[in-house]
């Protein structure tokens, strides 16, 4: 019997050498072939792969299908970011954009995730369309390069140079190598691991080669996983801040010159700040469910409209094809900003607030000040609680049938459901439950005026939720 193969929040994910197969690769392949030629008369797709283990083969995978059916594929042989395959779609107005990869999940796993040529996230209905194409089986010939690039079926290309030029186009690279402040950047083994360097080459670099296995380490961009680099920054006093990647590169984490953890609500905070107050760019800003309510005060400060999506980047890039926004983000550290493609990309991120401080002599943490000034001072962080399914199910349904009246000594006052289960709990604090759309896993995230109180809170919850 075939497996399911159905996209999550972000694409599809599997283990490798479970249902991540070569076969199983095929049959998506197929699929895309088959949609992109209802949208073309000469349809082409952008291919690319990151750091992950088999890479290239399933690459390959893609190519000898693609041939088969008659799309032309733009490729690269060198692994790749995320946000370089949905640029080049852009650039060169494929009719869609394959990137194999499964972002921040765990080492065994691999993924394959669709964009589109206007430079983001394929958006629901059309990943629906391509799900739905999804035959039993499908097999096909090894094609021969040689010939497929004489045909035209095959361009070998350097998506890397490509974003590069446009990195270099729309920054002062030049301030920003020479600035007062010091980079030090940990690409998690992931895909950004030369194109950073090859821009910032003056960045002291973490875990800048390559390495499938990423040392039995997810490559998430949060503080649990970033022991190492915070210890580095730590230590030493030369470092003014420090920029994490995760495995495709579409997401941020930062760090202050202390080591201490910027987590992914307070650099939308920043990214609206500067891009608003300094910048006087104006926009919608979108972001998903989970992210801080933080983000609706300094809208409401700032006149900007704010507008809340359910989970998954894919709704808020359906937002930026269609409105004027000025941010777009989520919770996991995966933000787009005006001025580039409507897509997560940790690095360029990264570098609108590295030139505003190069440009400004404003430090990292003269910024947050500036936006605890707007929205007063928070904490946040998240629980990941690796359950059975029959008891993750049970919580679920409990949220569902209003169970919960109160978290340990915090009660509840209001409950969002807009995707997941937000419990506001007063005094600006509150709690969220969801099972994660990539992971077997239940989230539980926490926000509140100090990290104690968030953890005090995430530790109540757990123990009624196991109760």
């Amino acid at each position: 019997m075939a497996d399911k193969i159905k996209f999550g929040t972000d694409g599809w994910r599997a283990i490798i050498a479970d249902t991540y197969t070569v076969s199983n690769v095929r049959r998506i392949a197929k699929a895309t072939a088959d949609w992109v030629k209802t949208k073309s008369d000469t349809p082409s797709i952008v291919l690319g792969y990151d750091c992950r283990f088999g890479g290239y083969l399933f690459a390959e995978t893609v190519i000898d299908v693609m041939a088969a059916e008659g799309v032309k594929v733009y490729f690269d042989k060198h692994f790749v970011s995320t946000p370089m395959i949905s640029l080049a779609a852009n650039k060169l107005q494929s009719t869609a954009g394959v990137i194999l990869t499964a972002s921040h999940n765990p080492p065994s796993y691999n993924g394959y995730k669709l964009k589109s040529n206007f430079g983001g996230p394929t958006i629901p209905e059309e990943i629906q369309a391509v799900e739905d194409l999804i035959e039993v089986s499908y097999d096909c010939p090894k094609q021969d390069w040689n010939v497929l690039e004489s045909k035209g079926l095959l361009e070998l290309m350097n998506f890397e140079d490509m974003y590069y030029d446009h990195v270099v186009a729309h920054f002062d690279m030049e301030a920003i190598r020479q600035s007062k402040f010091t980079l030090a950047y940990d690409a998690m083994y992931g895909a950004g691991q030369d194109i950073l360097p090859r821009l910032l080459p003056n960045a002291a670099t973490l875990h800048c080669d390559y390495n499938p296995g990423f040392k039995g380490q997810a490559p998430e961009p949060i503080h649990k996983n970033l022991g190492e680099f915070s210890e580095l920054i730590k230590n030493d006093a030369n470092l003014s801040i420090g920029l994490a990647n995760d495995g495709d590169a579409d997401r941020i984490g930062l760090y202050n010159s202390k080591g201490e953890f910027i987590d992914a609500h307070h650099i939308l905070l920043l990214l609206i700040h500067i891009l608003y107050k300094y910048k006087q760019m104006t926009g919608k800003v979108v972001i998903a469910f989970s992210v801080s309510p933080k983000i609706k005060k300094m809208c409401a400060a700032y006149g900007l409209e704010c507008q809340v999506t359910p989970i998954g980047f894919k709704h808020i890039a359906k937002i930026m094809i269609e409105d004027d926004v000025l941010v777009g983000g989520e919770e996991s550290g995966g933000i787009a900003v005006k001025g580039h493609i409507p897509e997560r990309d940790g690095i360029w991120d990264g570098l609108v607030i590295l030139e505003h401080m190069a440009k400004t002599g404003t430090s990292l943490e003269e910024l947050i000040a500036e936006v605890y000034d707007v929205v007063g001072p928070f904490s946040y962080n998240r629980n990941d609680l690796h359950l059975k399914e029959s008891k993750k199910q049970e919580i679920i349904a409990n949220c569902k049938a209003n169970a919960y009246k109160a978290f340990g000594d915090f009660e509840i006052q209001e409950v969002e459901t807009i995707d997941g289960f937000k419990y506001h709990l007063g005094n600006d604090r509150n709690v969220m439950i969801r099972p994660s759309g990539t992971e077997p896993v239940l989230r539980v995230y926490a926000e509140a005026e100090t990290p104690e109180m968030v953890e005090r809170i995430l530790a109540q919850t757990k123990t009624v939720l196991l109760a």
